[in-house]
This record gives structure tokens, sequence and C-alpha cells, in this order.
């Protein structure tokens, strides 16, 4: 298949593995890319210097592009992207900040840049910015999330409607079932998260994949709004969260609450109860670990076998 995603980012696949804060590695990365798809590697998990030993490892295991997915929040950013453009990585995701503070930079130095937005206001602005695609994340994503609370499926035509530039479908997509769904809305390509935090290649706690596949229906919440909005998978923290806000605790109270190294805490080092434990609403479609490669095979067939579907409904 060939379309802009795929030749922006010279891949084989449309679908690109989320950069998600301690489970995307390398190791994911590269088995990611290897596959066909585009692997990213999360800093904002990462110390500068540990950002750039992944990069070289990550060019060690694969002659395939790759990007690195970069929180503008993140408090060493200038660091951060001077390793970037020192290492010669060609794809850049940018998050969680304004796309027009990076992009230029970026750009400069021959990098493709990709902003992560949830509502039709910054994809205008990172449009407006220079970026070369954008990625429409819906509600149901896990992670930090946009506050409207906007759902996939109506956040991509939306979204789909206002830019010229490629848009990647994001949140709740984990099949090759919701991988046609969302091109069916206008997207270009998906980016999954939930569905690589489990692959074998993730650098998640054993505990923490094992929590994911075990998950159901409601087991993930947006929380902890009036900070920054994040979907958590029910534990005791979260349930400590709950109750605070349930209280109405403001963002002062919340941001004691969640103190430090939270999410490390449950996501790598896997402490199930009291750990930040980040996951999307699609926990409750995944039911095993498994390598990378067979999770992007799956999708990619699902996709085709659906579409092949799709095209031979008849209506009367």
């Amino acid at each position: 298949m060939s379309n802009r995603i795929t030749e922006l980012f010279n891949i084989k696949y449309p679908i690109v593995q989320a950069g998600m804060v301690w489970c995307s590695g390398w190791r994911l990365a590269s088995a990611v890319s290897n596959a066909g798809g585009l692997g990213i590697i999360g800093a904002g998990s990462m110390y500068p210097a540990v950002l750039r030993q992944h990069i070289q490892k990550c060019k060690q295991a694969t002659d395939r592009p790759f990007a690195v997915n970069v929180p503008l929040l993140y408090p060493e950013v200038q660091e951060i992207m001077e390793i970037i453009t020192e290492e010669k990585v060609s794809i850049v995701f940018t998050s969680a900040g304004n796309p027009a503070t990076w992009t230029e930079y970026l750009k400069r130095n021959g990098i493709i840049v990709v902003h992560v937005i949830a509502n039709s206001k910054f994809a205008l602005k990172a449009e407006a910015s220079g970026a070369d695609a954008i990625v429409a994340e819906g509600f149901e994503a896990g992670g930090h999330n946009g506050r409207e609370e906007t759902t996939t499926m109506c956040l991509v035509p939306m979204i789909c409607a206002r830019v010229k530039i490629p848009v990647i479908a994001a949140g709740g997509i984990g099949s090759g079932r919701a991988m046609l769904a969302a091109m069916a809305l206008g997207a270009d390509a998906v980016q999954i998260g939930s569905a690589f935090a489990v692959a074998e290649e993730s650098s998640a706690h054993p505990d923490f994949k094992h929590r994911i596949i075990s998950a159901g229906e409601g087991d993930t919440k947006l929380r902890m709004k009036k900070l920054v909005p994040v979907r958590l998978l029910k534990n005791e923290f979260a349930d400590a969260v709950a109750q605070a806000e349930a209280q109405g605790a403001d963002a002062e109270v919340l941001v004691r609450l969640l103190g430090r190294a939270r999410a490390k805490l449950g996501m790598f080092e896997g402490d199930m109860e009291q750990g930040e434990l980040e996951i999307g609403q699609v926990s409750a479609m995944l039911k095993q670990v498994r390598p990378a490669e067979e999770i992007l095979n799956e999708i990619w067939k699902e996709f085709l076998i659906e579409k092949e579907r799709v095209s031979g409904l008849s209506f009367k």
C-alpha cells in the first residue's frame, strides 16, 4: 500500500507505533520498523544520555526509518533536540506543547516533523507551524489526553476536513477493523499504542503487561483533569485520585498525590497498586503478549480482510 504517509516516512505499512513512556525503547521501535511500520522511541521517560543510547542501538538494530517522540514540556528539551540532530534522526513526533516552538528548528535540520493534537485549534496551529503531518488522538487513547474528551470517531473526520497535511488517527485503535474505520474517516495512517505496549519487545514491566491483558471494559478512566488529563488503569492509586477528585481536589492537591516518578513506579518497576498505569480503552481487547512483528502483521492482515469484506457489501 502506498499513500501520503508511507511515502513521507518511507515505510511499507501505514502503521505507526506510539512513543509511549516506559514502554517504547529501542527494542520495540526497531522491531516495529523492521516489520514494515514506523517504530518510535519515547523520549518522555529518558534522560538525554539514555535517549542517545537508545537512538544508537536502534540504528544498529534496523536499517529502516524510525522516529523519536518528544513531549515539548520536557525540562531538558533543548538538549534532547540537539541529540536528535546530532544523531541524524530523520523523523520527530512532538506532543504536549506549542508546535511552533521547535518545528522550524527541526525542519531546518532536514527532519520530518509530526505533531500530536486532540482538537482542531492545535491541528491548525501545527499545520501553520510547518508540520509535515499530525496525529489526531481521540479520547480513547492511553496516557495524556485532550481536555475536550472528543472520541476518535468524531475527532478524525473533523481534523481531516480542516487541514491539508496527512492525518494519522490514534486512540482506541488496536485491530485491523479499527484501522479500516480510521481510514474510512479520512486518516492516512494509524498510530497504535496499547497493542504494542504488550509486545514482547516493549520495555514495560511484565506485571504491567499482564494487568493490561487482564483488563476489562470500564477498567480505564480519564483522571487528573484539573492537572493534565491522563487515562489510567484501575488500581489503588487511581482510586485515590478518583476519591480526591470527587471531594473537589484542586491541581495543587493532585500534584502532591501524584508525587514523583509515579508512572515509572508502575509501568516500568511493576508496582501494580501504587504506580500510575497509563493505558487506553482498547486494553479490554488485548489478550496476549507476543512479538511486535506478529501484532503488526495481524493488524494488517485483518485490515485487508475487512477492506475486502466491506467493498463486497451490497445494499438493496
